[in-house]
């Protein structure tokens, strides 16, 4: 498995799980699953640093031949809704300049590739990508394949460098190159989804449309942390259903009904994915992470250690319906095994984050900066 923390998927810590430990029985006997989801990580870990040249390089050059920056930002914060996000005028030219350099440029797109959304979905795009192939029938394209996959991570990833600036908990020093970069990482990304045809593209702008619903009200409910509902969270918890479901269903190429059910499937994951991320943020931080669901119930039940309690259940609700994906899929699907597999390391990665929490023992911490 890939993660932007190997050592939760080494062969200790993922004994220390019940799904952890099906994992590790699964790659001693070679299961069907084990070998396709191998096959997928081996690839993706000798091509991650070929798409991080290529995106590398598309941005500098996107970068370089701009000559009219101002308007890009001014254009990108219409689109997007605020001008929190984007660089001040009296600013553009010297981060301009700055990052017309190679290697400044390569270490920023670096940085915000650094990130558990990107790097434990890059080999899965790959998988369905060529799961839609085989069961359509279609000519095998490698340029093709290779542009819907990279558009979308490259689209997934957009959302980091825009979380860091409005959280502005981490990179402080690099967020107005972020501020920079962001149009043209949204431009790069267009460009490569678009060779999917008209649906396809269609289906990425609703679904980037819903994202940035989620991801503004993530920000908003900073200020009123207390006061959190649960059709707050649903609506926030957009970002991850938009983003990695319409991706889900692009891979088919936006084809039902085997796009729709990789729909079901990569919302539903990514959401239960999302609750792990909010344990993992929050004992980083040591700080119930501002919104969450962890927030959501420690609030509404007075109990810190309750409130986590429930956002595990929740994890588990997200991914219950995630596997009933697997129901949907047509007979003798060949890559069935694969995302069982899949839905187990989601499982683990949420438990081992879970576990890592008892140990911490972070409760005292966790009440006393709950919001009053």
């Amino acid at each position: 498995m890939s993660s932007k923390d190997q050592a939760i998927f080494s062969k200790e810590a993922l004994l220390s799980t019940k799904p952890g430990k099906e994992i590790v029985k699964q790659g001693l006997f070679k299961s069907k699953g084990y070998r396709q989801f191998d096959k997928y990580k081996k690839e993706a870990e000798n091509e991650f640093p070929n798409f991080i040249k290529r995106f590398t390089s598309d941005l500098l050059r996107e970068i370089k031949s701009d000559t009219t920056p101002n308007r890009t930002q001014e254009e990108f914060a219409y689109e997007i809704g605020t001008d929190e996000i984007i660089l001040d005028k009296s600013r553009i030219e010297s981060v301009k300049t700055r990052l017309e350099n190679h290697e400044v440029l390569a270490d920023r797109v670096s940085r915000i590739l650094n990130s558990n959304f990107v790097k434990m979905t890059f080999p899965v795009f790959s998988a369905l990508y060529d799961a839609s192939t085989e069961y359509f029938s279609d000519k095998e394209d490698s340029q093709l394949r290779m542009d819907i996959v990279d558009g979308h991570i490259i689209a997934i990833d957009l959302s980091e460098p825009m979380d860091r600036i409005m959280d502005r908990d981490e990179d402080l020093e690099y967020l107005e190159d972020y501020k920079l970069m962001n149009p043209y990482v949204l431009k790069i990304a267009r460009s490569k989804i678009a060779k999917g045809g008209k649906t396809v593209m269609e289906e990425f702008e609703r679904g980037f449309k819903d994202a940035r619903v989620g991801q503004y009200l993530d920000f908003k409910l900073k200020t009123r942390a207390n006061s959190i509902s649960e059709e707050d969270m649903m609506q926030c918890y957009k970002k991850y259903r938009a983003v990695m479901g319409t991706a889900g269903k692009n891979m088919a190429l936006a084809r039902g009904p085997l796009g729709e059910i990789f729909y079901l499937g990569m919302a539903k994951a990514a959401e239960s994915v999302g609750c792990g991320n909010e344990i993992e943020d929050s004992i980083r931080s040591k700080i119930v992470k501002i919104p969450s669901w962890p927030l959501y119930y420690s609030v509404l039940s007075n109990d810190v250690k309750k409130g986590f309690e429930l956002t595990m259940q929740k994890s588990n609700l997200y991914l219950s319906e995630a596997r009933l994906a697997l129901e949907l899929l047509p007979s003798k699907f060949s890559y069935r095994d694969f995302l069982e597999f899949l839905f187990l390391t989601v499982e683990h990665y949420n438990l081992y984050w879970f576990n890592q929490l008892q140990k911490e023992n972070l409760w005292q911490e966790f009440s006393a900066n709950l919001p009053k």
